[in-house]
């Protein structure tokens, strides 16, 4: 088996929907997160490859997790992960529960309520956050607040892609039991444009992802490292424009995403709110120290 990285689609950190290891981020932190970033990006690939099949991406994330624990040497970002990690006395746990995600991917093609979505989430993004805030060493209080997060960042990729994943993958993250509430066939989201009901359930999934980003409000200001909190003051905003959006456009016929412009212009925002935030901001959390 030769290595993963023939399976990239050669999205890279720049052409994500959030910043990723940004020049907000201090500089001694910013090699960790991206080999991290590149090790996470070649298992999602693998995962959401049209052309393997399911035992195919299965034994690819086996040999991603080989190389990353150090049983093989086969995948060039597996290794490159453990050396990063074992510099900084970071455990790959965080990394080992987004392989567990991926694998859920490569054989789970359907979601029937929100509790399992979140539960989804839990492996699939809620790792990310929890990692950096370890790369930081900050304290797992702030655990939640990233979770709510990261799980609602998740699901606006579900519902910015959900048409494209239904056409390429038959992979559905709209739960069934809201389609069905709004007496929507799973087959509605192959359709070129969304119908007024399906419009409707993706809405109201869009308004309980907005829930999420309530209970992520405090998250920026609880951060000790006054870079990474300005990030995350980013990151926030940026996903309440998202939802915002999902409420009026329709993601099967029209394009949401976030222009260089207006990103640019609500980042600039945000790094101001930031930074006046911190000058009214509590007494800093006990941090978190790696074993």
């Amino acid at each position: 088996m030769t290595g993963s990285a023939q399976f990239r689609t050669g999205k890279g950190h720049h052409d994500e929907n959030f910043p990723v290891a940004s020049w907000l981020i201090s500089p001694r932190h910013r090699p960790t997160i991206l080999a991290f970033y590149e090790f996470v990006r070649t298992a999602d690939d693998i995962a959401d490859h049209p052309n393997l099949s399911a035992e195919e991406k299965l034994a690819r994330l086996d040999s991603m997790e080989a190389s990353l624990l150090g049983t093989a040497d086969a995948e060039p970002e597996g290794v490159r992960l453990r050396e990063a990690l074992r510099s900084r006395a970071l455990s790959p746990q965080h990394a080992q529960d987004l392989l567990a995600a991926f694998r859920q991917d490569a054989i789970k093609h359907r979601y029937a309520n929100w509790d399992e979505l979140i539960d989804y989430c839990s492996r699939s993004a809620m790792p990310v956050g929890r990692f950096v805030l370890d790369v930081h060493g900050e304290a797992r209080t702030t655990w939640p607040a990233s979770d709510a997060l990261c799980a609602a960042l998740q699901i606006i990729n579900h519902l910015q892609d959900c048409g494209a994943d239904f056409r390429r993958l038959d992979r559905v993250y709209i739960p069934l039991n809201l389609l069905a509430a709004h007496g929507v066939p799973v087959e509605a989201l192959g359709a070129k444009s969304a119908s007024p009901a399906l419009r409707g359930c993706l809405r109201s999934l869009a308004a309980r992802t907005g829930q999420l980003l309530q209970q992520s409000r405090g998250f920026s200001p609880a951060v000790n490292d006054t870079r990474l909190a300005v990030e995350v003051a980013v990151i926030q905003s940026l996903a309440e424009r998202l939802v915002a959006m999902l409420q009026v456009r329709d993601p099967l016929s029209e394009t949401v995403h976030l222009n260089k412009p207006l990103t640019i212009a609500i980042g600039a925002v945000a790094v101001g709110c930031g930074l006046a935030g911190r000058l009214s901001r509590k007494p800093p959390a006990e941090r978190y120290q790696p074993s």
